[in-house]
């Protein structure tokens, strides 16, 4: 495989660009920053397909990044191969609105082919190549300038091992005939929602206790307003606030600007700035939450019922049973939260419908409604139907039914 120079010119990238538009698939990745900033830094871009590879300097002076953009957004033709590749993809959509497209993501792929929940890239070069991975660059600052030979060397390896990996995996799931359970998979990461932020919702990723509209309400106005305020600034959004922070002001609002003093987590300087001042007109404003954005009352605990947690319990036995049965993620199959979810009388699930009710939900559902029973057969645990269970002879396994 040919290695080029660092690319830092628009010329050399729309030719390297190019060639690869008439590759099957690249694979690529990125290298950037984020800890003091709310958007991410794009620092470096690697792309290879199996003839050639390279690294490309979106930081160098005038260098245009549309030809890659183009190759990544707009052609159909060409496979886009990442291994987790979320954040990289988040930094495409922030720079387009548009996602990589098609997309495949080797991490989730191979939760279709093997036990792996979620497969470090090192691990799976190892496992696929036999090689071990040099980290000594993993926690280098990608902004700075000049890179070394090390560091684009380093990163360059996270394409080229790749390239060389995907056709591998694919030709697996081909002869598993597992790809179609990926169909879902890779297009919830090429949807763009998934990674354009709405203030509006930004207040669900805070954790809630109780579900009063008051507080609800004024948790979803701070967080909305926190949030345009680290976009605004381009600051994490744990500069401005603490999610702490934020719920205790949500529950517990203060009478008067002066009173930001006295809150935990605030900078005393509050209780007479700007952004004081706007903190104070956000509670102001800020309305009850409306009945039809309530979240759900939790399926978890209690309403489960003692009875429930045990079947709750032997439906995550039965699913550690059929992942090593058929070597799949668990978590490809099913959550634990929706397994709970089964026991409580919850049916409209993911699990009960398409291809994982097949291979999964079908058994899990006669477990429930106690058509199923687990054996003990030569010191392993399987999955067996009542109605398969013989009469108990001497040499029978013994049988554990769940009812």
């Amino acid at each position: 495989m040919k290695i080029h120079e660092l690319i830092t010119t628009t010329e050399d990238l729309s030719e390297l660009c190019a060639r690869l538009a008439k590759s099957e698939f690249v694979a690529v990745d990125t290298e950037f920053m984020r800890e003091n900033t709310y958007w991410p830094e794009l620092c470096l871009v690697q792309i290879a397909n199996t003839e050639e590879a390279a690294a490309i300097d979106p930081m160098a002076d005038g260098i245009d990044l549309t030809p890659l953009l183009d190759l990544m957004c707009n052609n159909e033709d060409v496979l886009k191969v990442f291994h987790a590749g979320g954040q990289d993809v988040e930094i495409i959509v922030n720079m387009t609105g548009k996602t990589p497209h098609p997309i495949f993501d080797t991490q989730i792929a191979m939760m279709a082919i093997s036990q792996s929940e979620q497969i470090g890239y090192a691990n799976l070069v190892e496992a696929w190549m036999g090689l071990t991975i040099d980290k000594g660059a993993r926690f280098t600052d990608w902004s700075r300038r000049p890179l070394t030979d090390r560091q684009i060397e380093y990163a360059i390896g996270d394409v080229t091992h790749l390239a060389t990996i995907f056709p591998r995996i694919l030709k697996k799931l081909i002869k598993t005939g597992r790809g179609v359970w990926l169909d879902a998979e890779m297009e919830k990461l090429a949807d763009p929602s998934n990674y354009l932020t709405d203030p509006g919702a930004a207040w669900k990723r805070i954790r809630q206790s109780g579900r009063n509209p008051q507080v609800l309400g004024r948790m979803k106005a701070l967080a909305a307003w926190r949030e345009s305020e680290a976009q605004h600034k381009n600051i994490p959004r744990g500069r401005i606030m603490r999610d702490e922070t934020l719920a205790d002001i949500a529950s517990h609002p203060p009478k008067s600007q002066g009173d930001l003093a006295k809150v935990r987590g605030l900078s005393a300087a509050w209780k007479d700035n700007d952004i004081g001042k706007r903190l104070m007109k956000v509670l102001a404003d800020a309305e009850p939450l409306p009945k039809d954005e309530m979240p759900d009352k939790a399926v978890r605990g209690a309403p489960l019922g003692k009875e429930g947690a045990l079947v709750a319990d032997l439906l995550k036995l039965l699913l550690k049973i059929r992942a090593r049965e058929i070597d799949v993620a668990a978590r490809l199959l099913t959550r634990a939260e929706e397994m709970e979810a089964l026991a409580a009388g919850v049916r409209d699930l993911p699990v009960l419908k398409g291809w994982r009710f097949d291979v999964f939900g079908k058994d899990a559902l006669d477990l429930v409604e106690g058509k199923l029973a687990f054996a003990v057969e030569k010191g392993r645990l399987k999955m067996t139907h009542i109605d398969d269970v013989a009469t108990p002879v001497p040499d029978a396994p013994d049988t554990l039914a769940a009812e």
